[in-house]
Formats: C-alpha cells, sequence, structure tokens
C-alpha cells in the first residue's frame, strides 16, 4: 500500500495573471476621460502567464502607445505596475495603481485658449 500524495505545500500559482476589477475599475476611469479628451481610441487586454497588459490605442490598427502592466513578480522590488510607452521606456513604475497611472494624468491638463 502507497502513502496518499500530500497537498501541495503553498497555494497554487494562478495560472495566468489578470487585473482585478477594482484595478480594471481605476484604469477604465482614466480610459474614460482620455476617450472624452478625444486622446485615445482603442484598447486592448492581454493576460498572460507572468504578466496582465491593458494596451491603449490612438488608432485601431496600429502599436499601441501605452502599456500599463501588472507583473506580479516584481511586487516586493519595484512594484507591481509599471506604464509604458510606445518606445519601450518605462515612464512609471510602482506600488499604488493611481500613483502609477499620474503620469498618463498629465496629458489631460492643458492650458485654456
Amino acid at each position: 500500500m502507497s502513502s496518499p500524495t500530500p497537498f501541495p505545500s503553498g497555494p497554487i500559482p494562478p495560472s495566468q495573471v489578470a487585473f482585478h476589477r477594482t484595478e480594471l475599475n481605476v484604469i477604465l476611469s482614466l480610459y474614460g476621460r482620455m476617450v472624452a479628451a478625444g486622446e485615445w481610441r482603442d484598447y486592448g487586454i492581454s493576460c498572460l502567464r507572468d504578466v496582465a497588459v491593458f494596451s491603449v490605442f490612438r488608432r485601431t490598427a496600429e502599436n499601441p502607445l501605452y502599456r500599463i502592466e501588472k507583473r506580479p513578480k516584481l511586487r516586493n522590488r519595484q512594484g507591481l505596475y509599471a506604464v509604458v510607452a510606445m518606445d519601450g521606456q518605462i515612464l512609471k513604475r510602482g506600488h499604488d495603481l493611481r500613483a502609477v497611472l499620474r503620469v498618463l494624468e498629465r496629458k489631460l491638463i492643458r492650458p485654456i485658449d
């Protein structure tokens, strides 16, 4: 008679990373304001094994202007969230999503003519 197989010692990691509803509310709130301002037109969401990505487009058939990334492996180091520009430059990284997205909200502030 063989012994039963033990349960895994830690929590089972998810097969893919995804945004939580509260995170999506924050992101979609910013997205709605940018669409109303005429800056953004389309978005895409990718849920991969190591990263979840919210991509923002000016037009439908082009490269994303910005990518909002969630990387759980970096939560103890540089921060869980990052905003990446079209050229791959990381504009902001941190643990608080609202603070990271402020780099994009600055684009809404314009002088009144």
